[in-house]
């Protein structure tokens, strides 16, 4: 039996399992067109029948498709299988074709690690949250982020990925119907999710923040059975992080309580706003006053970190207790209480600076020069006497590099004013989509579409040959699809000759040359050569078009050698006497006849040649 791989689509090898879910598959594979190495998801079987599984599946196909981000795991293509089921019946089964991630998804390093420090969660976040913001800037709400749909790679790059059951915002607006009430994962489910209300980009950052939740602390904002994990995603507060791992800070506690505001107009309102906090809080900088103002409002809890703890936490169990003294009437209290706190700290501070500068004037210091610099480098460089913002834009240079700052370097500035720094996200580029086999009008379209100025691509008038690709269409781009394509840069596309070049088949086995074809886009029609040399035969002796140029799925004549038939030698009679020349001549009869037989049916003659009929088809995944 044949063991070659399932191809699907023409073009895409099936390996080895390497994840399965709920509903899905995914593999290992190869794009044997472009040479790369992908990760092909397919519907499971049993569930091809259901409506709602290929409908989500679908979905998740269109939605990934239009995204392009670097902390997005993409999508490169999407297709139906036809399976034959044990009965002889057939059903289609959708797959989708992705990039391939070579690392592990968050589940899997927290079950490893259990939890991470304060710093690279705080950058695994960013990088989820940047995916966010870009998944919303183009109207797709995710609806199902958690740590089995995040990757990071060997290099320590974050991939959102399984847009399963993403809906464009125009879709989620509406409330959704009791069969959609609860979709998501239920240990981090937004309210409304819990509730079967409608969703917004919001949603996804309060799940955002369970995540962040978990990677601080190991576990997530609330636990139990799904039942309960529901009701308290609705009714019950969470803890400050710090309450499970005390090297966390104060900051950061007010990031992750103000991103799991129970009302969505409370909590962060972009995922640009989180990330910003994210890195400010990472930084040790300020964090915004809304989510300062979010911690004041939770109560009490957050005000005893805060202003309590900062060389040493208190022990759990003590804050614990002081958290279940206080009640929902006295927050107000509580709320007074801290501005008090937070009023007397700003009067010692007031009076503090009065006595150490009691002339009034501002200390001046000189700002380095830091543009050339990467953005981390240079806010250790001036974080130290002045507050740091940042501001983005695309330019020639490499991202994360200033190009910019305000003041310049070599002035003067007060001590603890701001420095503006603009830092380059690399140039205004778009990465190639895959047109490899379309017409060259619609490959134009689609690179349009993209984002690709229309003069900005040219078509070759050279011709490509064995792409596999039929005459007149796409075989190849330069440069390839996935690539990055700069802002001033022009894209070639090179039509296909619909040519392929017989290959060598010589010495391989007749299943051999049958791959080997159906690989280059040919077929196969077999003849066969009786030879008496034992080590060809079985095997291909001669392929007469060997090294020409032939259409696209020409049958390819292959002369496979054969054993010789058998040949029967008759005994020759004994010389006979005289006396016994009458019994000799009936003996030498009746011998002469006992040797003589009827022709069997034909076994394949020298040069029997297969009809296309009989053509070898290529293998499938049964073989």
């Amino acid at each position: 039996m044949s063991t070659a791989p399932r191809i699907l689509g023409g073009r895409y090898e099936v390996g080895e399992l390497i994840g399965r879910g709920g509903m899905a598959e995914v593999h290992a594979g190869h794009d044997t067109r472009l040479g790369r190495s992908v990760a092909i998801k397919i519907l499971r079987s049993d569930l091809a029948r259901d409506p709602s599984f290929l409908q989500r599946f679908r979905r998740e196909a269109q939605s990934s498709a239009g995204l392009n981000h670097a902390n997005i795991v993409a999508v490169y293509d999407s297709g139906e299988d036809t399976f034959v089921e044990a009965g002889g019946g057939t059903v289609d089964i959708p797959y989708i074709v992705m990039e391939y991630v070579d690392g592990q998804t968050l589940r899997e390093i927290l079950n490893d690690e259990k939890k991470l420090s304060s710093d690279e969660a705080c950058r695994v976040t960013m990088g989820i949250l940047s995916a966010l913001e870009y998944s919303h800037s183009k109207g797709i709400v995710h609806r199902d982020i958690k740590p089995g749909n995040v990757m990071v790679t060997r290099g320590g790059n974050v991939k959102v990925m399984d847009f399963g059951i993403a809906r464009a915002l125009a879709d989620v607006g509406a409330t959704m119907t009791s069969a959609q009430a609860v979709v998501g994962t239920a240990r981090y489910l937004s309210p409304e999710q819990a509730q079967g209300e409608s969703v917004d980009p919001r949603t996804d950052l309060y799940s955002a923040g369970c995540v962040l939740f978990e990677l601080l602390t190991g576990r997530a904002p609330f636990v139990g059975e799904p039942v309960s994990l529901v009701y308290q995603h609705i009714g019950e507060q969470p803890q400050p992080p710090s309450l499970y791992e005390h090297s966390v800070s104060p900051e950061l506690d007010a990031v992750v309580l103000h991103s799991l505001e129970k009302k969505r107009d409370a909590r962060y309102q972009s995922a640009g706003e989180f990330r910003s906090d994210v890195l400010a809080a990472r930084s040790g900088q300020e964090i915004s006053a809304a989510a300062l103002a979010s911690t004041q409002a939770a109560g009490d809890s957050t005000e005893v970190v805060n202003y309590t703890r900062r060389g040493a936490a208190l022990a759990a169990a003590d804050h614990t207790a002081e958290l279940d003294e206080r009640h929902e009437p006295k927050r107000s209290r509580g709320g007074l209480w801290a501005l008090a706190v937070i009023a007397a700290l700003a009067a010692i501070l007031g009076i503090g600076y009065l006595f150490m500068n009691p002339s009034g004037t501002t200390d001046q210091v000189t700002v380095t020069k830091v543009e050339g610099m990467t953005y981390d480098q240079a806010f250790s460089t001036l974080s130290q006497d002045f507050t740091v913002e940042r501001k983005e834009t695309s330019s020639d240079q490499s991202e994360g590099t200033v190009v910019g700052q305000d003041p310049p370097g070599g002035t003067k500035a007060d001590r603890n004013s701001t420095v503006t720094l603009t830092v380059s996200t690399g140039p205004d580029s778009v990465k190639v989509p895959d047109v490899v086999g379309d017409s060259v009008a619609t490959a134009r379209q689609t690179l349009i579409s993209a984002g690709i100025d229309a003069d900005r691509i040219k078509v070759s008038s050279e011709k490509k040959d064995d792409s596999g690709v039929d005459s007149g269409k796409v075989a190849e781009t330069n440069p390839k699809a996935g690539s990055t394509l700069g802002a001033s840069n022009e894209i070639t596309l090179y039509p296909s000759s619909g040519k392929v070049t017989v290959p060598d088949l010589v010495g391989k086995t007749q299943d051999e040359a049958t791959q080997a074809l159906y690989k280059a886009h040919l077929s196969i029609s077999v003849t066969y050569e009786r030879t008496g040399d034992e080590t060809k035969q079985g095997k291909v002796i001669s392929v007469p078009d060997q090294g020409k140029k032939v259409d696209n799925g020409t049958a390819v004549v292959v002369v496979v050698g054969q054993k010789p038939e058998a040949t029967v030698t008759a005994t020759p009679s004994p010389t006979s006497t005289p006396s016994s020349s009458s019994s000799s001549s009936s003996s030498s009869s009746s011998s002469t006849s006992s040797s003589t037989k009827p022709s069997s049916p034909s076994s394949p003659s020298d040069t029997t040649e297969l009809t296309p009929s009989n053509t070898a088809s290529p293998p499938n995944e049964d073989d």
